[in-house]
């Protein structure tokens, strides 16, 4: 697993805050201590957003298991998006929303749909 690094994440974090800024949506917070660990919550409106990595979370479009080692892989990217389905289910109880938004999504640009979805909220 060392050998398969974490690339960009924190710059796909920061590029969602540039483009939060440039909205300007305001009222959230990172890396707040809660079940999950969302990347960014709106706790007044009781928001949370996960920036979902392609790999780690196994997008269906993007999502490349490495030819080595293919069962240790397979299930450790399909026990992320178990645990990612409990955690969303869990905060949805205690009647959070949430909002899921693929690496790709910032990466290419198509995040305006999420954004309009997190004005409309915030704007309730």
């Amino acid at each position: 697993m060392a050998s398969v690094k974490s690339r960009n994440s924190k710059s796909t974090e920061l590029k969602f805050i540039s483009c939060l800024k440039e909205k300007g949506i305001t009222g959230w917070r990172r890396n707040y201590p809660m079940t999950g660990k969302p990347d960014f919550i709106f706790s007044r409106i009781k928001t949370a957003v996960f920036i979902d990595g392609c790999f780690w979370h196994g997008c269906p479009n993007h999502c490349r298991i490495p030819s080595s080692n293919v069962n240790y892989w397979n299930n450790k990217i399909e026990k992320n998006k178990i645990r990612d389905k409990q955690i969303t289910k869990a905060l949805k109880v205690k009647n959070w929303k949430i909002i899921r938004i693929w690496e790709h999504e910032i990466k290419t640009g198509k995040l305006n749909q999420k954004l309009k979805q997190i004005i409309e909220i915030v704007q309730q």
